[in-house]
């Protein structure tokens, strides 16, 4: 199993930027597939950004595109979000995810699941 702890959250203007990372132990295994998620108050989550523990592929939603940018560490079993422009829609608890979707966006696919990280950005 894996454990997931996200970090780096904290509270910024409008037009401002954040790193949160994920630190991951346990087994990961080349096929995993790393998620973030955000889920604002009194809404359900939602899917931030994907990629893979080996190779390439990054997805992102359509109101992150451009602006953030997620990668990875794969000696220090960290994946990253590096969140730029930031605008107060944005505010939200971030939490990064683990596992096989075939779904990006389905949070059901997901194995494993950090406790979240608070991002609030202010006008």
């Amino acid at each position: 199993q894996v454990h997931l702890v996200e970090s780096g959250g904290g509270s910024v203007q409008a037009g401002g930027s954040l790193r949160l990372s994920c630190a991951a132990s346990g087994r990961i295994f080349s096929g995993y597939i790393m998620g973030w998620f955000r889920q604002a108050p009194g809404k359900g989550r939602e899917f931030v950004a994907a990629l893979r523990w080996e190779g390439d592929s990054t997805s992102y939603s359509d109101s992150v595109k451009g602006r953030f940018t997620a990668s990875r560490d794969n000696a220090k079993k960290t994946v990253y979000l590096d969140m730029n422009s930031l605008k107060p829609e944005d505010t939200a608890v971030y939490y990064c995810a683990v596992g096989t979707p075939r779904l990006l966006a389905d949070t059901r696919q997901y194995l494993y699941w950090g406790p979240g990280t608070q991002v609030t950005v202010s006008s």
